[in-house]
C-alpha cells in the first residue's frame, strides 16, 4: 500500500515538474515572438523614415530649393553680365535680374562664382540651382532644362583699331583668343572653314585677360559675345583702341540653364520674369546697364 502511495506521489511530482517546464517554455517562446515583432516594427519604421528622407531630398533637389535659397552660378569675370564691382561685391545685369526674381519668390539670393568650364559639374552636383550668366542656348538645347530666351546676342571678333584687320578673312595666320568652353569657341570649332586659316586658336580663362593680351599684342583678335565686347570696349579709355568687325560669327540667344528635368524651378523663374516684363522691371534693369531694353521676353 505504501509502495503504491509513494508511486502515486512521485508520479504527481513529475507531472507538476513537467507542467512547470512546459509553462516556462511557452512563456519564453511568447516573449521571443514579441521581441521579434517589435524589432520588425522598428526596422520597418526606420525604412519608412529613410524613404521619407530620400523623397524629401529628391524633392529639394527637384525644386532647387536649398532651404529657401536661390543659388545662381555665374562667371565672376564676365562683365556686364556678372562680375566683381569696384566695391568688391558681385554685380551685373544677369545678377540683378536673378536677385529680383529671388526676391519675388521669397528666396534668399546667393550668387555663386564658378569656373566656367566646370559649370556642368556644379549644376549636376546640386551646388548651384541654375547657370545664369550670358549663357547661350544654341547648341545646348538638349543638355539643360531651359527658360525661354530673355535676350538676343551674337558672336563677334574684336581687334585693335590700328590692326589693319577689317574682315574675317583678314584673320588668316593670326592668333585668335576665346574664353574656354565659351559659345565663341564652339562657333569657331563649327566653322572650320574660317578657324583652320588662323595661325593659332587659343583659350583664356576670362575676357579681362583676353583684352590685356590684345592690348599687349600677345594676340591679334578676340572672339566673344557682342554684348560683352561692347561693354569691355567702353570701359577701356574712350573706347577708340578697339573695334568690332562688322561680320558676325554666329547669332544666338541667352537663356537660364537648369539641371535637366528641373521643370518646377524653371517654371517659377520663368513666370516671375514674365511678371517683371509686364510691370516694367525687366526694362528698368536693362536700361540701367545698357541704356536701352535689350530683353526679348513678352516682346
Amino acid at each position: 500500500m505504501k509502495k503504491r502511495m509513494v508511486s502515486l506521489m512521485m508520479a504527481g511530482v513529475m507531472a507538476v515538474s513537467l507542467a512547470g517546464c512546459g509553462g516556462a517554455k511557452t512563456e519564453t517562446t511568447t516573449a521571443e515572438t514579441k521581441a521579434e515583432e517589435t524589432k520588425a516594427e522598428e526596422s520597418q519604421a526606420e525604412e519608412t523614415s529613410a524613404e521619407a528622407s530620400a523623397e524629401s531630398a529628391e524633392s529639394a533637389e527637384a525644386t532647387g530649393d536649398h532651404a529657401g535659397k536661390f543659388i545662381v552660378g555665374f562667371d565672376q569675370d564676365f562683365p556686364p553680365m556678372g562680375f566683381v564691382g569696384d566695391d568688391g561685391q558681385y554685380t551685373g545685369f544677369d545678377l540683378d535680374l536673378a536677385k529680383e526674381v529671388a526676391s519675388r519668390l521669397n528666396l534668399e539670393f546667393v550668387p555663386q562664382p564658378i569656373a566656367w568650364d566646370s559649370k556642368d559639374m556644379e549644376l549636376n552636383s546640386g551646388t548651384i540651382d541654375c547657370i545664369w550668366n550670358g549663357f547661350t542656348m544654341n547648341g545646348r538645347e538638349d543638355a539643360y532644362t531651359w527658360s525661354e530666351p530673355y535676350m538676343n546676342n551674337s558672336q563677334v571678333v574684336v581687334v585693335s583699331a590700328d590692326s589693319g584687320i577689317e574682315k574675317l578673312d583678314d584673320l588668316a595666320g593670326k592668333i585668335v583668343e576665346v574664353q574656354a568652353d565659351s559659345s565663341a569657341e564652339a562657333a569657331l570649332k563649327d566653322n572650320t572653314e574660317l578657324s583652320s586659316t588662323f595661325g593659332t586658336l587659343q583659350t583664356t580663362p576670362d575676357y579681362n585677360t583676353a583684352f590685356m593680351d590684345l592690348e599687349m599684342g600677345a594676340v591679334d583678335a578676340i572672339a566673344m559675345d557682342v554684348i560683352v565686347a561692347g561693354y569691355q570696349i567702353e570701359q577701356r579709355d574712350d573706347g577708340s583702341k578697339f573695334k568690332i568687325l562688322d561680320e558676325d560669327l554666329a547669332s544666338e540667344e541667352y537663356g537660364i540653364g537648369f539641371k535637366k528635368g528641373n521643370e518646377e524651378l524653371r517654371d517659377q523663374v520663368q513666370a516671375t520674369l514674365e511678371e517683371m516684363a509686364k510691370d516694367g522691371k525687366l526694362e528698368e534693369i536693362s536700361n540701367e546697364w545698357f541704356g536701352r531694353d535689350v530683353t526679348t521676353i513678352a516682346k
